[in-house]
């Protein structure tokens, strides 16, 4: 039986309210792909380790993804604006606070959706890029657990790194 009205299925969030959205998104996340291939469309599906209104900022990039597919970003980036490598749209979207960042990065990694995992992560190490590493600590809220010997004795063994950057 083929209807008019698209597919849709209830994905529920950590908190229990249901958000409606059509399979065709839904799709878009391995995790939830397999679950609606195991037990169909007509079953809630749980996802207790996704707040709703991180589920809805992952919601809004599929959409957005099925009119626009992200484009390949390029590795390693050659910029710290992340805005510079993607479109309008996506670079708005990673344009958010770090936490509701690391929000929709454990999320996209958990609901496994990887064009929302690369522009995440790329946003993040566009972040890093040309940074000292005391400016990575305070960016990232980092607290340096080293005593004074072993950063040195740290830093000695990376020097090579620094030296890439």
């Amino acid at each position: 039986e083929i209807s008019n009205m698209s597919e849709r299925v209830k994905l529920i969030p950590e908190e229990g309210e249901p958000i409606e959205v059509e399979v065709e998104i839904a799709t878009m996340s391995v995790l939830v792909k397999s679950m609606i291939d195991d037990s169909g469309t007509e079953e809630d599906i749980p996802l207790p380790n996704v707040k709703k209104a991180t589920l809805e900022k992952v919601i809004e990039f599929c959409e957005h993804h099925k009119e626009e597919p992200l484009q390949d970003i390029e590795k390693p980036l050659k910029t710290n604006n992340i805005k510079d490598v993607v479109s309008a749209w996506y670079g708005e979207f990673v344009d958010v606070e770090i936490e509701s960042l690391y929000e929709i990065i454990l999320a996209a990694n958990y609901l496994d959706v990887k064009p929302l995992l690369e522009v995440t992560c790329a946003a993040v190490a566009a972040m890093m890029k040309g940074k000292s590493i005391e400016e990575i600590r305070t960016l990232f809220n980092i607290e340096n657990d080293f005593t004074p010997e072993e950063e040195e004795q740290i830093r000695e063994e990376n020097k090579w790194a620094e030296e890439a950057i």
